[in-house]
């Protein structure tokens, strides 16, 4: 990561509460073609998440310790603040001296952008400030929510809108957390029904509807130049198994997450 800051873009997608399980289940069975080309070897990483529910994980996320893999460690991490003594810290880690991942990349000259999904990003009330706070530009509206059926689309399209209006010379850090997986995500599955609500099968649909529409979002993330993009799960979601039902809890279907990275090309953009 030493070499690719400061001569790449940098794209940070969070498919916030997708469960690992169903993430591989469609890849395996060619539900989500646009995701799994890009994925190394065709597959998800097994990977453990940082914390059971949005809040927690991403404030992991954002100190520089993403979904750590499902193997003993300790696993060398691609970003890290500077710690003495940081077992995970390699020769190839990007080391920064500031307070979080966000404000290091700034300081290397990237605009950071969020482009919020759940609650947790919204500002309407501090809570919902603290995380979207760290970005030189936060966007989040009611259309970018969980309660919306077309939200990632909408906010691929915000994204566009931000990237155009960039200069071309600026690195761009860009942070997007898809809110279409998580609840509620009933009415992504034809046929399905509010009163039945949210099950694995409307979460599966919920995946391959944003499968549909991230081609848009990688093409223009990798518009202006190449892109290093980490597209990764906060944490997974409980549907009955076990007796549980959601997260923020210690569940496998819960700590259990699909982790990739991978560098998009700027003929991506035309593809």
């Amino acid at each position: 990561m030493k070499d690719v800051v400061g001569s790449h873009d940098l794209l940070l997608v969070t498919l916030d509460t997708l469960r690992y399980d169903v993430a591989v289940e469609l890849a395996e069975a060619g539900r989500i073609p646009n995701l799994t080309r890009h994925l190394p070897g065709g597959s998800w990483e097994k990977r453990h998440a940082p914390g059971s529910f949005t809040y927690a994980s991403h404030q992991a996320v954002f100190a520089g310790f993403l979904p750590t893999p499902a193997a003993p460690g300790p696993h060398p991490r691609l970003f890290a603040a500077s710690f003495a003594g940081s077992e995970s810290t390699a020769d190839g880690t990007f080391v920064y001296d500031t307070p979080d991942l966000v404000s290091g990349l700034a300081k290397e000259g990237y605009h950071t952008v969020c482009v919020g999904g759940v609650g947790f990003f919204n500002k309407q009330g501090p809570l919902g400030s603290v995380l979207p706070g760290l970005f030189h530009e936060s966007h989040w509206t009611p259309e970018f929510g969980v309660t919306s059926p077309h939200s990632f689309e909408n906010q691929i399209a915000h994204a566009e809108r931000v990237i155009g209006e960039l200069p071309a010379g600026q690195r761009l850090f860009l942070f997007v957390n898809v809110s279409a997986l998580h609840q509620p995500n009933w009415f992504h599955l034809p046929g399905a029904t509010r009163e039945a609500g949210d099950s694995r099968e409307t979460h599966a649909a919920a995946l391959e509807y944003v499968d549909r529409h991230i081609g848009r979002l990688f093409a223009a993330a990798s518009s202006r130049r190449r892109c290093f993009a980490i597209v990764c799960s906060d944490h997974g979601t409980a549907y009955g198994d076990d007796g549980y039902t959601g997260h923020r809890l210690g569940h496998e279907s819960v700590w259990t997450v699909p982790y990739a990275h991978f560098f998009l090309d700027p003929a991506e953009a035309a593809a």
